[in-house]
């Protein structure tokens, strides 16, 4: 299986958003300027479905 965690932190940081802190387990808190809203991202994300997810919280289109 595929991890698009690596991916899909690049594709944020590249549209301005930013890690802010460490969540419980391997759980990251972001931040997105776009809709000015924190959002989770997971250390390993195995879907693409769920990558997707987290790219519409950070305001930004599909890529996965």
């Amino acid at each position: 299986m595929a991890d698009f965690a690596p991916k899909l932190k690049k594709v944020l940081r590249e549209a301005g958003c930013y890690f802010v802190r460490q969540g419980k387990g391997a759980h990251e808190i972001w931040y997105s300027p776009i809709t000015k809203r924190f959002f989770v991202v997971d250390s390993k994300i195995r879907s693409r479905h769920t990558a997707n997810a987290i790219l519409k919280q950070a305001g930004l289109p599909k890529q996965f």
